[in-house]
């Protein structure tokens, strides 16, 4: 279970700020600036607030990416069902949202993930549903297909190498079941462009206290159905 503070929205306004992504002007997101009290938060900190490390709080490269892509392409996603896999700050699943999808679902293990992502959805008056299932786990560590989606979405998930393979393994289950999958990524270390088709290249700027270079070029892949 992961964890959360008293007031999970009041956490969130309290230590972050509304501003806009790099890639994503359109938006403003409640994210970590170096103005705010969890741009610089130790880990004893955030074990005092009962709050996981807080990802949720940067605006990822993969998922700047992917939502990009979208609001540029949207009938991709117009009228169509939509999951965002791993959806960390929500700036996909909004995407999505304003590019015309007729539903889309956030996920994401981190519950103080999904308020984040509730909370930026609504400061762009967008509807996002959330969900804080593991998908790829499930019930009895089998991985789980939700039935309603023509298009999944999944920004920046190659960090670590068991993620990867497990992740990318249930993309291309979707991919399988004829669905639209697109993957964001930067070039994380465990990332393998095997069975992937090459959507859009984007040069994203970043902070060199997240990343180890101020740009990063950054692809969408559309996961094809076999490696």
């Amino acid at each position: 279970m992961t964890r959360l503070p008293a007031d999970p929205e009041g956490f969130i306004r309290a230590n972050t700020a509304l501003e806009a992504p790099a890639m994503v002007p359109e938006f403003k997101l409640w994210l970590a600036t170096e103005y705010v009290p969890i741009w610089q938060a130790t880990e004893a900190w955030l074990e005092e607030q009962n709050v996981d490390p807080p990802y949720w709080a940067f605006c990822w490269p993969g998922g700047q990416a992917i939502a990009r892509y979208l609001l540029d392409n949207p009938t991709l996603v117009e009228g169509r069902h939509v999951i965002d896999f791993a959806a960390g700050s929500g700036v996909s699943a909004m995407a999505a949202a304003r590019a015309g999808a007729a539903s889309v679902l956030a996920n994401d293990i981190d519950a103080l993930s999904l308020v984040a992502a509730r909370l930026n959805a609504q400061a762009n008056h967008l509807s996002v549903n959330v969900s804080a299932d593991d998908w790829l786990a499930g019930l009895g560590g089998a991985p789980v297909m939700p039935s309603v989606a023509d298009v999944v979405i999944a920004g920046d998930v190659c960090y670590e190498r068991d993620m990867s393979i497990r992740a990318l393994a249930w993309l291309r289950g979707h991919a399988r079941l004829g669905r639209l999958v697109l993957l964001g990524d930067p070039g994380r270390n465990y990332f393998s462009a095997q069975g992937l088709e090459e959507c859009a290249r984007y040069d994203i700027p970043t902070s060199l206290q997240l990343e180890n270079r101020g740009m990063r070029e950054t692809v969408v892949w559309r996961v094809l159905p076999h490696p």
